[in-house]
């Protein structure tokens, strides 16, 4: 297991500090359901220092994204970010990241923290052709994610960059917490606002305290991983590893939006061959009818008890008081309103399918 640079600063806090992707992450410190209502209405911050950052640059960095990751990555202005995937060779996806356009021929790449590796080798592999410059950055820089509705103002007085004029996913670079060159991103992962700063491992201590300083005045919280998870769970935004996979299509995970068939991209062939056929199964999001808690795993019934598909995420909302989850089904039960049933060990629990997010606000 790898600490992060902060590891020692969780431990003192009273961090429940647990494995996670090859990390000692902090899980959560006061419980899950502060710390969730925490971000939700006021400000948190939590230390996601674990993802990975890969750098591509050179005259054909563009060449390379544009090869291995589904979106447009030509769009990107400077100053841009964009949410995107690397669909693999049979319809599933690598991983999903966020493509940061830092210079005129400067990538970041930001990559979940269990796929650092694999992801790396994945892009070594098509960048044989391109050549583009590659650098893994990732034990060498910290992320922390400043979130809630609060998180602005009670920021502001680190930088002097105009926080508030940051529009969701562009990023500055400039002074944070008396650091120069933080990158300063409104690409947060909870629904409610904020922004996130990568750093230096060096440098991520003095930001950390600086921040609990500075939102003191705002009930400012660590945050954990738990929390995050229920947090991005009432958006329905998507985890690697259970809603997403090596064998689940973006066009299934409703990821058509970040896949796009104007350019030649690893699969897309065969993937816009998909987008033209008639799918078997696509991810819902549903809601328990019932007090019940869905989990990753549990199979999902007909009102036949015949199975049509399996939870990929679930959890007892925070925010809403009900069971809430995602899950792959048959294409025949995917429209809004439909009754589908959650089999918990021997009970099975009448559910409705709903539209995202589960949390309007």
């Amino acid at each position: 297991m790898k600490n992060i640079a902060l590891h020692k600063v969780h431990e003192k806090l009273g961090a429940k500090m647990v494995p996670f992707a090859g990390f000692n992450m902090p899980v959560s410190y006061k419980g899950i359901n502060i710390e969730h209502e925490t971000v939700r209405n006021g400000v948190g911050v939590f230390d996601v220092s674990h993802m990975g950052e890969f750098l591509v640059s050179g005259e054909n960095a563009l060449a390379l994204i544009q090869k291995v990751t589904s979106n447009d990555a030509s769009k990107l202005q400077i100053g841009d970010a964009q949410y995107s995937c690397f669909p693999n060779e049979e319809n599933g996806i690598v991983d999903d990241l966020i493509c940061y356009r830092i210079k005129e021929d400067q990538y970041l790449l930001v990559v979940n923290a269990g796929n650092i590796e694999k992801d790396w080798n994945w892009i070594s592999k098509y960048n044989k052709e391109f050549n583009a410059d590659l650098k893994d950055i990732s034990d060498d820089y910290s992320l922390l994610a400043i979130q809630g509705p609060k998180a602005v103002h009670a920021m502001q007085p680190l930088s002097t960059l105009d926080l508030d004029d940051i529009p969701f996913y562009k990023f500055k670079i400039g002074d944070f917490a008396g650091i120069e060159n933080v990158i300063i991103s409104a690409t947060g992962y909870t629904g409610s606002g904020g922004f996130e700063i990568y750093c230096k491992n060096s440098e991520v201590e003095q930001i950390w305290n600086k921040v609990l300083k500075a939102g003191s005045d705002y009930d400012i919280r660590p945050i954990g991983l738990a929390a995050r998870d229920t947090l991005r769970l009432e958006m329905g935004y998507c985890l690697y590893g259970n809603d997403i996979n090596e064998t689940t299509s973006p066009l299934e995970a409703g990821l058509g939006w970040i896949t796009k068939f104007n350019k030649d991209f690893v699969n897309s062939a065969a993937l816009l061959e998909q987008k033209q056929s008639t799918l078997e199964r696509k991810l819902v999001a549903f809601e328990m009818n019932e007090k019940a808690i869905p989990r990753q795993g549990y199979e999902i019934l007909d009102n036949n008890s015949n199975r049509i598909g399996t939870v990929t995420s679930g959890t007892m909302s925070p925010s809403l008081g009900i069971g809430i989850g995602l899950g792959y089904v048959s294409t025949l039960f995917t429209a809004k309103d439909t009754q589908i049933y959650i089999k918990i060990r021997k009970n099975v629990i009448p559910a409705t399918v709903v539209k995202l997010p589960f949390y309007k606000g």
